[in-house]
């Protein structure tokens, strides 16, 4: 029995609905941008598989790393104990994160980290005697599965069925060209009408929502008001951080900088589940007091996990190397003339890039849904093709390894230009 029959038998995939999608493909090894399924078939990994692997599969700079830790201490409780692992990560992410966030608190992935910074946003003003209640979010924003997280998602079709269940969460448009006002009075108007603890936003580039990108100087705007309306701001850096957009952080882009931060995904490299919040020493200060009921009581059995903690401290070298740097570059410059030789292409709309993200939007004469025909159809070919690929409706993005190669990536301009004319 092959491995795709096995699973079948036994397991329940992410965001799949089993009784109409194709049996999943069993992968059995990778390397670099390339994976192998048990059929020895190769893929293109053109999506960093979920965005994690910025290195590369089966790094052995990382995988060094991670045996070494687990042959010295694989993990510890982190509730009233800590160990040299934890305290370097805070050392190394501290000295690249904006100079406002002081305070690191460990977690287990994306949706964890955002769950933490929504409960401190709103216990902070609780722990100061002031009751606010309100989220503020984007439109069509993802920030995660679990409740808070998913409660400041706008993306209905994670949502639909826990209407009615959710924190106060009050949406406004994403500032881009030619939104930017609307934005503003949006906020203005949630920030009068609400008593708003958080603005919660990913910063540049909205992932899920199809790599929807905004200006900087919009965003500055809307963390200014909110600034100056004692609102705590949210970076949900999930998706963007590590390297993407070309700086290792999109906050980097900014002026003004977040209260908070959540950082997950590329952290470890793609190696081992891990994320962290991180706070400005003010946040942390209103959780610091002699009454215990002003502690923040939030924790995960792995968290600050010591081999976790040698993947990212591998994983940020890594991400600091000249040559790494120099792969952001050149995946970056072969984005822009691949979008260059695309866009004047009749079913091309629109194309975008920022760092190593190229999306562009195919024309379509109604509204593809999320896991329409069409997406349905795009993922197909590509995967036909030896190319791995997730549209998202009529949205095909790209975002590989940094180490994926020139010719490797020529072939995926040349499959997407090719799926082009069969839509």
């Amino acid at each position: 029995m092959s491995l795709t029959e096995k699973d079948s038998q036994y397991l329940w995939h992410p965001y799949t609905q089993h009784k109409t999608a194709s049996a999943p493909i069993a992968i059995t090894k990778g390397k670099g941008a390339l994976l192998w399924d048990e059929n020895g078939k190769e893929y293109i990994d053109a999506i960093a598989s979920w965005w994690v692997n910025p290195y590369g599969h089966s790094n052995t700079f990382i995988a060094d790393a991670i045996y070494k830790q687990l042959t010295t201490l694989e993990h510890v409780l982190f509730g009233g104990f800590t160990h040299e692992p934890a305290v370097k990560v805070a050392e190394k992410l501290l000295a690249i994160l904006p100079q406002n966030q002081q305070k690191l608190f460990f977690s287990d992935n994306g949706s964890t980290a955002v769950e933490i910074a929504i409960k401190v946003a709103l216990q902070y003003f609780f722990n100061k005697g002031e009751k606010r209640t309100t989220i503020i979010a984007f439109e069509n924003a993802f920030h995660g599965d679990t409740f808070a997280a998913m409660a400041a998602s706008g993306i209905s079709l994670f949502t639909d069925a826990f209407q009615g269940m959710f924190i106060d969460v009050v949406r406004i448009p994403v500032p881009v060209v030619g939104q930017e006002q609307a934005s503003c009075d949006a906020l203005a108007k949630a920030l009068k009408n609400h008593k708003c603890a958080g603005f919660i936003f990913e910063p540049l580039v909205q992932g899920a929502a199809g790599m929807v990108m905004y200006e900087p100087v919009a965003l500055d705007t809307l963390i200014r008001m909110c600034k100056a309306n004692n609102v705590l701001t949210i970076a949900d850096e999930v998706m963007t951080g590590f390297g993407k957009t070309g700086k290792t952080f999109a906050s980097d882009y900014l002026v003004e900088q977040p209260d908070m931060m959540c950082l997950s995904k590329a952290l470890t490299g793609g190696t081992i589940p891990m994320a962290i919040t991180t706070f400005t020493q003010d946040i942390f200060d209103a959780f610091y007091d002699d009454d215990i009921n002003k502690a923040l009581f939030h924790g995960h059995t792995f968290t600050a996990n010591p081999t976790g903690c040698a993947a990212a401290l591998a994983s940020i070298e890594l991400l600091q190397t000249p040559d790494m740097q120099a792969n952001i570059e050149r995946v970056n410059a072969k984005h822009l003339a691949f979008e260059q030789r695309v866009q004047s292409h009749p079913n091309v709309v629109t194309t975008r890039v920022l760092g190593v993200i190229f999306a562009l939007e195919i024309k379509t004469e109604s509204a593809a849904s999320y896991y329409g025909n069409l997406r349905n159809k795009l993922y197909n070919f590509f995967i036909e093709n030896g190319v791995i690929l997730r549209p998202v409706g009529n949205i095909v993005y790209i975002l590989p390894p940094y180490v994926i190669t020139d010719e490797q990536l020529e072939k995926v301009y040349q499959v997407v230009e090719s799926a082009l004319e069969i839509v």
